[in-house]
C-alpha cells in the first residue's frame, strides 16, 4: 500500500512532466504558427502587453533589445513581455512543485530555476537548428538571388528579393527567412533592424557580409553584383571548412543529449534489477530526490554550456 506521501510525490512528478511536454508543445506551436502569419502579415499587439513592453524598452534598452531580436528571430510568435511573463509564471510553478517535492530551499530555488529558464533553452535550441541547417542551403540560395538581382539590371534590391520569394524558388529552412526578410523591408520601414534579424536567424559570418552588401544596396543605392559575386567565390572556397564546421555544431548537439540518456539508462537498469529498491529511494528517500533535482541541475548547465559553444562556432 502506497503512503500519501509517495502518491503525492508521483503525482507531482508527473504533473511536472506534463508540464514540461505541455510547455515544448505549446511553444513549437507558437513558432510554426507564427511563421505562416508572418507571410501575410505583421502581427499587431496592444493593450497591456503593448505598454509593458514600451516600458520595458524604456528602462532596458539593451536586454530588451537582444531579447526582441532573439525572439524575432526564431519566428516565436510572442513579444518579451509575454516571453518573460510565461517565464516568470513558468518559474513560480517551479519553486512550488520544488518545495513540495524536495521540502527544502535549494529544491525550490532549482526547481524554479530549471523551469523558468525552460522557454529561453528551447527558443535558442530552436534558432540553433534551424541555422544549422540553413549553412547547407546558404550558398545556393545566395546564387539565386545574384541572378535575379542581376536580371533587375543590379541595382533592385527589394524586387530581386520579391521573385525569389513570390516564385518559391527557394526551398528548405531558408524560404521562411528570406520571406521574414522581404516583408520586414517592405512593411516595416527599418531596414536596418530587418538585416539585423535575417543575419541572427541565419546565424554566421557570411550571412553577415550578405546582410552588409544589402545595408549599402538599400542606404546609398550603390551596385553589389561584384561583391555577390565575390561573396559566392569566396563560401565555394571555403566549402570544406563551413562542413568542418557543421561537424563540430553536431558533436556538441550530441555531448549536450548524452547526460540525459546515460541518466535515463542508469535508472532503468536500477528499475529494472530492483524496482521496489529504486522507487523507494527516487521517490520515497529525500536524497534519492535531491540527486535527481542535482542531475536536471547539471543537464540544464550542459544545455547553457552547448548553447554557448555553439553560438562561438556560428
Amino acid at each position: 500500500m502506497l503512503s500519501l506521501d509517495a502518491m503525492l510525490a508521483a503525482a507531482t512528478g508527473a504533473l511536472f512532466l506534463l508540464m514540461f511536454t505541455a510547455i515544448r508543445g505549446w511553444l513549437a506551436a507558437a513558432v510554426s504558427r507564427s511563421g505562416t502569419a508572418a507571410r501575410l502579415s505583421h502581427r499587431r499587439r496592444a493593450g497591456l502587453i503593448e505598454r509593458a513592453e514600451r516600458r520595458m524598452a524604456a528602462y532596458v534598452s539593451g536586454p530588451h533589445a537582444r531579447l526582441s531580436l532573439l525572439l524575432e528571430s526564431a519566428r516565436a510568435g510572442i513579444g518579451p513581455a509575454a516571453f518573460l511573463g510565461l517565464s516568470a509564471l513558468l518559474a513560480a510553478a517551479g519553486g512550488a512543485a520544488g518545495a513540495l517535492v524536495i521540502q527544502t530551499v535549494k529544491g525550490a530555488a532549482i526547481a524554479a530555476m530549471l523551469l523558468g529558464g525552460l522557454p529561453y533553452i528551447i527558443i535558442r535550441m530552436t534558432l540553433m537548428h534551424r541555422q544549422m541547417q540553413s549553412r547547407i542551403d546558404f550558398l545556393p540560395a545566395l546564387e539565386l538571388f545574384y541572378q535575379s538581382y542581376l536580371s533587375t539590371g543590379g541595382r533592385q534590391v527589394r524586387i530581386a528579393l520579391g521573385r525569389i520569394v513570390e516564385e518559391r524558388r527557394l526551398t528548405g529552412p531558408l524560404l521562411p527567412v528570406f520571406e521574414q526578410l522581404y516583408i520586414n523591408l517592405s512593411v516595416k520601414g527599418d531596414d536596418e533592424a530587418s538585416l539585423r534579424v535575417f543575419s541572427s536567424a541565419v546565424g554566421h559570418v557570411w550571412a553577415d557580409y550578405f546582410a552588409n552588401m544589402l545595408r549599402v544596396a538599400l542606404t546609398d543605392g550603390a551596385p553589389i553584383a561584384e561583391n555577390l559575386k565575390e561573396l559566392i567565390a569566396d563560401m565555394r572556397r571555403a566549402a570544406r571548412a563551413d562542413q568542418q564546421e557543421r561537424n563540430r555544431l553536431l558533436e556538441i548537439r550530441l555531448a549536450n543529449f548524452s547526460p540525459i540518456l546515460f541518466l535515463a539508462l542508469f535508472i532503468s537498469i536500477n528499475v529494472r534489477y530492483n524496482p521496489e529498491g529504486a522507487y523507494r529511494y527516487y521517490v520515497l528517500d529525500p536524497h534519492g530526490r535531491d540527486m535527481l533535482l542535482n542531475a536536471a541541475a547539471l543537464i540544464f548547465a550542459s544545455f547553457l554550456m552547448g548553447i554557448w559553444l555553439s553560438r562561438r562556432k556560428l
